[in-house]
């Protein structure tokens, strides 16, 4: 083969070459991304910087604020638009519930100073607190929590008809929320058991209720036994006089040497 004849050729096979490489190289090629900014409209809200236990007192640096869509904000939220001095007006406030870090901060969810204390803030509208004795052979060894649910039993003395002593036990309420053991109001995290020094349990009762646990306490001795969380119904209030479980009309048992005697009616 004459030399122009192999240049020739040599120059053919180096563009066929290129033309190959090039033609992977644009079948290979990644897609262009392209990148589409969309301008959401925002309101900056009042969140919580750190989380908030219950009862616990705030101050300005528990609170921050952060950008949130507008079309999202509640009316119950904070924004710095409406009360840009809020941080330093919550200060002192008294967390109603447990707040999450980034959560956003509510009236409802804080007791302004001044407004009332930690027990009062933690109450349920319509409600009363009231503390009766415990002891642990009374209160479930101590097992008993915050936010527990429990059936109060009043144990007291009485004078049978023959003329000797007998005792009488009623469930004076069932399904009653505990407030506190001695001064504790929250249970700690990894903690499984309550201030085994308390001598008080405060119950969360309405006021006819509360004024009947107040008599109960000067009668006999109180016991509280705990319920199972099987059996809570977050609808349900404390019941009076009655046994929720059977829904049985309450009644006195007279025990005389460990056996049932007789049974009275409590209207």
């Amino acid at each position: 083969m004459k030399r122009p004849q192999l240049i020739g050729l040599a120059i053919a096979a180096t563009a066929g070459i290129l033309a190959f490489v090039m033609v992977r190289g644009m079948v290979n090629k990644p897609p262009v991304e392209k990148t589409v900014e969309i301008k959401v409209k925002s309101s900056d809200v009042l969140v919580a910087r750190t989380d908030i236990g219950l009862g616990q007192i705030t101050n300005d640096s528990l609170f921050r604020w952060q950008s949130w869509p507008t079309e999202t904000v509640t009316p119950g939220f904070i924004t710095r638009a409406d009360q840009p001095d809020a941080m330093t007006q919550l200060a002192g406030s008294i967390a109603r519930a447990p707040i999450m870090a980034g959560e956003p901060i509510t009236q409802v969810k804080l007791v302004r100073a001044g407004q009332g204390g930690v027990l009062a803030a933690i109450l349920p509208a319509g409600m009363r607190a009231i503390a009766t004795r415990i002891k642990a052979e009374t209160a479930v060894a101590n097992l008993i929590l915050p936010n527990d649910r429990v059936d109060v039993i009043l144990i007291r003395r009485v004078r049978g008809r023959n003329g000797q002593d007998e005792y009488a036990s009623d469930i004076l309420f069932g399904n009653v929320r505990v407030l506190a053991i001695g001064q504790q109001i929250e249970t700690k995290e990894g903690k499984k058991s309550a201030d085994t020094s308390a001598n008080t349990a405060t119950l969360e009762l309405t006021a006819q209720q509360a004024e009947s646990l107040a008599l109960a306490n000067s009668m006999g001795d109180i016991s509280l036994t705990l319920r199972s969380i099987a059996d809570l119904d977050p609808n349900q209030g404390p019941t009076a006089g009655v046994d929720p479980t059977t829904k049985s009309s309450a009644a006195i048992r007279v025990l005389r040497y460990g056996t049932t005697s007789r049974t009275y009616g409590v209207n």
